[in-house]
């Protein structure tokens, strides 16, 4: 028996635009089912384990007022919560795991708080139902609408099926695209297809996407032994050096993004060297009363443990499941190299107190539950936002393209990781850019609204809007957009399209506090 539900609005996932999905369209009083195929709700954030990739001026402009208070709400915790020293009670913009890679490094399962807090009154009220360990199993359409998903919970097999006149795909792969045959695409475009100066030559490449990763957890215990057994597929991976690497890849050498000279990284910050340590370190112990952790902890998602021997969408299950099992030993195989064989300054080989903290991200293994994946099914969208907008090499007036159905803001360089084609980075500037409203928009079905990665952008585009602060914006936007349409009996492609609307939602939109525009500042 297939139990039913029915709300305003159905989302598919319950990562980062998923839970902005969620809190946009309870804000206007509109019913909300999410689901999400892991125990946490918030992606990125929580059960993929990657801190917040974030532009230099997000402390003072260029986020949503809901994602400012997401980050406000996280330090808050802190204080309220955490045995702070003094000195770090004293920072205004505390960053409780002093990370190099984001002003605000923190530990997942406080991320997960903050966003059960942001959620409580729209929850509790009834508002909103959250689904966890659902993962979407079916979609019914009927011409250019979908009618219902069925989700299955991942222990008792029991079904659920959602009805809803709006749904939202907030899952990490566009998951509900294919099912409800929704017009998308996959991997790098070709330069005949967008003419973007770094699209691919030749012909497009639907399966050569960004490598995905395995996140784990960790501290150091300077003379004890914590090295885990050895991995089975240690000897390949100890010994793999690709192509485009300059030395195996599991070692100290790295490439820089942009120029793809080698780089030589450190593990613990004490030479002029980039430390690994330091770079994604989520909670610093000096932050806390002496004696609350006993070592800083930090995350691994490092360019060794990258994976991107073949990609986890559009494939069949074995291969994905081989993929997603060989990135696992991928990323064991790298904490095993640095506990048994890593070089040290001291002319020794290995930190054996390097400890796998498999209690920080709510997992048996120690793994995030879910892997970090950059990459998404991309909708065919009424507009899709091309690297010409937004690459300074393609500004002579040093903006980006002004867009006037703006729905949001976003900032960050086009980094694009190694891919499944065997490409090296692609790192390159852009321009501060918004987010136009046509590229949640999908060729043909009338209610479906992408709120994740999976919008209108390319495989180049992709890689500076598939951040936190922008995901979030899409999501909200996305959430916004549907609630208004229910209440005006609009579809979203008459917003987009009718002058009084479009004025009407980005009014709300700027009432609810998402910003549509960008001071005049550079690239980054």
């Amino acid at each position: 028996m297939i139990r039913e539900l029915h709300a305003d609005l159905v989302i598919i996932g319950g990562g980062v635009g998923g839970c902005a999905a969620a809190l946009a369209a309870a804000k206007l009083g509109r019913t909300v089912v999410m689901t999400e195929e892991t125990s946490w709700i918030g992606g990125q954030l929580t059960s993929q384990a990657v801190p917040p990739d974030e532009h230099p001026w997000i402390e003072q402009f260029g986020c949503t007022r809901s994602y400012r208070a997401f980050r406000d709400g996280v330090r808050r915790y802190y204080r309220d919560v955490y045995p702070l020293t003094e000195a770090a009670r004293a920072v205004p913009y505390l960053n409780p795991g002093n990370g190099s890679v984001s002003r605000l490094c923190h530990e997942p399962k406080v991320a997960l708080a903050v966003l059960h807090q942001m959620l409580a009154p729209y929850v509790n009220s009834g508002r909103v139902t959250i689904l966890v360990r659902h993962r979407l199993a079916a979609a019914r359409t009927v011409g250019d609408r979908i009618v219902s998903a069925t989700v299955t919970h991942l222990e008792t097999g029991d079904r659920v099926e959602l009805a809803a006149p709006y749904f939202l795909d907030a899952t990490e792969c566009g998951d509900l695209l294919p099912l409800a045959g929704v017009e998308y695409v996959t991997g790098a475009e070709s330069v005949s297809e967008t003419g973007e100066p770094h699209a691919l030559e030749g012909n497009p490449q639907p399966m050569d996407m960004q490598s995905f990763t395995y996140v784990f957890a960790m501290d150091y215990l300077e003379g004890e032994d914590h090295t885990i057994d050895k991995p089975a597929s240690y000897e390949f991976w100890r010994n793999y050096q690709p192509d485009f690497w300059p030395d195996k890849l599991l070692s100290w050498t790295g490439v820089k993004p942009d120029t793809h000279e080698p780089v030589r990284y450190e593990l613990f910050p004490g030479t002029d060297r980039f430390s690994l340590f330091r770079y994604r370190q989520i909670a610093d112990k000096d932050n806390f009363t002496a004696g609350l952790y006993p070592s800083s902890v930090t995350l691994v998602n490092w360019p060794q443990n990258d994976y991107w021997l073949g990609p986890i969408i559009d494939v069949s299950e074995d291969e994905r499941t081989r993929h997603l099992h060989q990135a696992k030993q991928l990323s064991l195989s790298l904490l095993y190299w640095m506990q048994t064989e890593a070089p040290r300054p001291d002319g020794k080989q290995g930190y054996p107190g390097l400890r796998l903290r498999r209690d920080v991200l709510g997992t048996d293994d120690g793994f995030a539950m879910s892997p970090y994946i950059r990459e998404s099914r991309r909708i065919r969208a009424e507009f899709t936002v091309l690297e010409q907008h937004v690459s300074p090499a393609c500004r002579p007036d040093g903006k980006a393209e002004t867009f006037e159905d703006s729905v949001g803001v976003g900032c960050y360089r086009i980094d694009l990781h190694p891919s499944t084609g065997g490409r090296n980075y692609l790192y390159i500037p852009s321009l501060p850019f918004q987010i136009p409203l046509g590229c949640l928009i999908p060729l043909r079905m009338e209610n479906l609204l992408p709120a994740c990665k999976n919008a209108g952008v390319t495989h180049i585009t992709n890689g500076c809007f598939r951040l936190h602060p922008v995901e979030w914006n899409i999501g909200e936007a996305a959430g916004f957009l549907a609630g208004y349409c229910l209440e005006r009996g609009i579809s979203p492609r008459a917003v987009r399209n009718m002058p009084q609307d479009l004025a009407d939602f980005q009014r709300l939109l700027v009432r609810e506090g998402v910003e549509l525009a960008w001071p005049s500042i550079g690239p980054v």
